[in-house]
């Protein structure tokens, strides 16, 4: 069995972030994003894995299910596959979802989450024998509260929706949605199935979500390191992880909390829930419930950082003067909120 796991789209709702980085590789508790469904396919057994990038306009689905299908299929080589979305994180493993796939044998699988607003969502209709008939996409009055995340199996027959006069066609946003070849093949009378995904499921595809995500994952990680030691004057309670090369002075660590290498932080309290990267340096300032990004310097700032995403290589700090002031350099399509 294989693996594709699509990276491209715009990231248009993580803008600014995204606009000098593809949302993929923006740090969720310090690992960016595209680790964990990398993580999670391996962990389920699976090494051979295709990942997709697409650095233009198209989303993902397009570039994977329309101009992409040729050299995914030639890359799969005959082989069964599992489609993980890049901006998906399935906390507990797929592995018994997996196992299910290659035991029954389907030629579709569908994985489905209960999920509160699944109008933004795709959404799987049954018969009155609980068969799957129908995959919808948005639809604006569902007929439950199932939605389908970004996990989808198939067998090779799925390669026979792109040919021939049956073929699938774009939808009337231009696109060829996921949804399209799981019905192609319900109405072609192959055999797709449905299983509940019983664990957690993230789609941190938003700036709340992201914050959302972060605290989640800081909140399971079993694995807090201390690969350097903080100052007698310093305090570090709870779950804690400090990478290498760090230094931390006269400040307060209040876990979950996770810093990378090379971080200096002085006269501050951080946490809880403060995801810091490496190469960042902070003083005199308080930090929680934040993800900063590498390289970002952060000084006498009196008020409390909450809630905040952090892009690399930005400086937040006081002036060092009274003013009545503020002295912002900000770019297209940040948020600031005084």
């Amino acid at each position: 069995m294989k693996a594709i796991i699509p990276t491209g789209g715009r990231g248009t709702r993580m803008q600014p972030i995204t606009f000098s980085a593809n949302k993929h590789f923006i740090p969720i508790a310090n690992k960016p994003l595209i680790f964990y469904p990398i993580e999670t396919v391996a962990d389920a057994g699976i090494k051979d894995i295709l990942i997709t990038y697409n650095p233009g306009m198209l989303t993902m689905v397009k570039n994977f299910l329309g101009d992409g299908i040729e050299v995914c299929e030639k890359a799969l080589g005959g082989d069964v596959f599992l489609m993980h979305n890049g901006d998906n994180i399935f906390t507990e493993g797929i592995r018994e979802t997996v196992d299910y796939f290659l035991k029954e044998k389907p030629n579709g699988l569908v994985t489905m989450v209960h999920h509160k607003d699944n109008t933004r969502l795709g959404v799987p209709y049954f018969d009155e024998n609980n068969r799957l008939v129908k995959y919808v996409e948005k639809p604006q009055n569902p007929p439950h509260d199932f939605a389908i995340p970004g996990l989808y199996f198939f067998d090779q027959n799925v390669f026979q929706c792109f040919k021939g006069d049956d073929k699938i066609l774009p939808s009337e946003r231009g696109e060829l949605e996921i949804s399209a070849p799981y019905q192609w093949l319900i109405d072609h009378g192959y055999r797709v199935e449905v299983i509940e995904y019983k664990g957690k499921w993230l789609d941190p595809g938003k700036f709340d979500d992201w914050l959302e995500a972060n605290q989640y994952l800081l909140d399971k990680m079993a694995d807090f390191k201390m690969e350097s030691r903080i100052s007698a004057d310093s305090i570090a309670e709870d779950r804690v992880s400090l990478g290498k090369n760090s230094k931390i002075t006269a400040s307060r660590i209040k876990g979950p909390v996770i810093i990378g290498d090379n971080v200096e932080i002085k006269n501050s309290y951080i946490g809880p829930y403060a995801s810091i990267s490496s190469n960042c340096i902070v003083e005199k300032s308080h930090i929680q419930n934040s993800v900063i990004m590498s390289g970002v310097k952060i000084a006498n700032v009196e008020r409390q950082i909450d809630a905040s995403i952090i892009g690399p290589g930005s400086e937040l700090m006081n002036g060092g003067e009274p003013s009545s002031s503020l002295k912002l350099f900000i770019g297209e399509k940040s948020k600031i909120e005084i």
